[in-house]
């Protein structure tokens, strides 16, 4: 059974954001943050400070992944970063191309059975926009994986490793894979467009949705644990969910990492709206707003709950005026338990391309409770 079923709609949403502000804004002095900073990773580090990954952009779209410190105020708000550097900067040949280079849109999470920090990245290179990995025990300092590479699956008839693909990221625990099998779950969001320049849209076969879709592919364990270059190969790849209700007509992708609540896997998520402008690089005439999934706490590719309404779209001055205009971009969550047994989830998110803002989520005690898989002892 569908436990968020009704037999009427609500009259008030199930999740609801407030808005906290701005967090993060370009430094005009900079040169490296002359387009803006944005879409942040975030994570606890083991000094127990929330640290954050915003993509910094200088003149070209040359993207790098800065490092800094959220400060938060005597409520517990958080209200700025201290700069720390960068994480990443793009120097290796996948990150690199003939007009520009990037490290992009970063997304973290603590991934359990490895015991250590995963960050899913996009790296802009020469032949397009593509997933990449890098690992940390520390959070300061990042060991590159590489590109991920898509196992090909005959039933699909298609390389999915020649699609532009973006917005990845890792469960922190094991889930089942198709085969009833414990293994890693990564959501990514492939474009179905194929061959340089984008000049061929290509569907797997059997898949009859035309646009930019959630998907969710697996990796084994083991292999991982005794060496992190196996966690370039994914497989089993599915469809998990596509475009349905008018505020992401033109395309969905994964938003922030998920976390485990008794009714299973919460994600953030994006959806696109509006009017694509074919051959530019900032859209000027789309919008950009979240929802929220609940997955299945064993099987993922299960969705228990979607938002039909968007939970955060772009209403205010920073969201709707920057480098690209009416963008909430979520790709980082702080969960934070209260004294009283209840916790806030507090998301960081892109506004307009340009800086980084905070919204809260408050759910009671009962409604969110950090819990493993009883069914999945890895």
């Amino acid at each position: 059974m569908n436990i968020f079923q009704t037999e009427a709609p609500p009259t008030t949403p199930l999740f609801e954001l407030k808005r906290m502000g701005v967090v993060m804004c370009s430094d005009d002095k900079n040169p490296d943050e002359a387009m803006g900073v944005l879409n942040p990773a975030t994570a606890r580090g083991p000094d127990g400070k929330l640290y954050l990954f915003a993509r910094i952009v200088a003149k070209g779209n040359y993207s790098r992944i800065g490092i800094g410190e959220v400060i938060f105020d005597s409520d517990g708000d958080p209200i700025a970063v201290q700069r720390m550097g960068y994480a990443l900067e793009p120097t290796e040949p996948y990150e690199q191309n003939e007009h520009t280079a990037g490290c992009e849109d970063p997304r973290i999470t603590f991934v359990e059975p490895l015991g250590c920090y995963v960050m899913t990245y996009t790296a802009y290179g020469p032949v397009g926009p593509r997933v990449a990995l890098a690992i940390s025990k520390d959070l300061f300092t990042w060991q590159r994986v590489g590109p991920v590479k898509f196992s090909f699956m005959p039933k699909y008839r298609v390389d999915f490793d020649l699609y532009d693909n973006k917005d990845a990221y890792l469960f922190p625990k094991p889930v089942l894979d198709p085969h009833g099998k414990p293994a890693l779950a990564m959501i990514h969001r492939p474009s179905n467009m194929q061959g340089r320049g984008h000049q061929m849209q290509i569907l797997p076969h059997g898949i009859t949705e035309t646009r930019a879709s959630m998907w969710i592919s697996y990796c084994s364990i083991e292999p991982a644990q005794h060496n992190p270059s196996a966690l370039l190969v994914w497989r089993d790849h599915c469809i998990l969910a596509s475009p349905c209700e008018a505020w992401e007509h033109l395309k969905i992708g994964g938003g922030a990492p998920p976390i485990l609540t008794p009714y299973g896997w919460l994600t953030l998520y994006h959806g696109v709206s509006g009017h694509m402008q074919h051959n530019e690089l900032h859209q000027s005439q789309v919008h950009y707003a979240a929802g929220l999934m609940i997955l299945d706490v064993n099987d993922p590719r299960k969705i228990c709950y979607r938002s039909v309404n968007p939970i955060l779209s772009a209403t205010v001055k920073e969201e709707r005026e920057g480098l690209v205009p009416n963008v909430v971009f979520p790709t980082g969550v702080d969960l934070r338990k209260q004294t009283d047994g209840s916790f806030d989830l507090d998301v960081y998110y892109g506004m307009a391309d340009t800086c980084i803002g905070a919204a809260r989520m408050h759910l009671p005690n009962s409604e969110l409770i950090p819990l493993s898989p009883p069914s999945l002892k890895v």
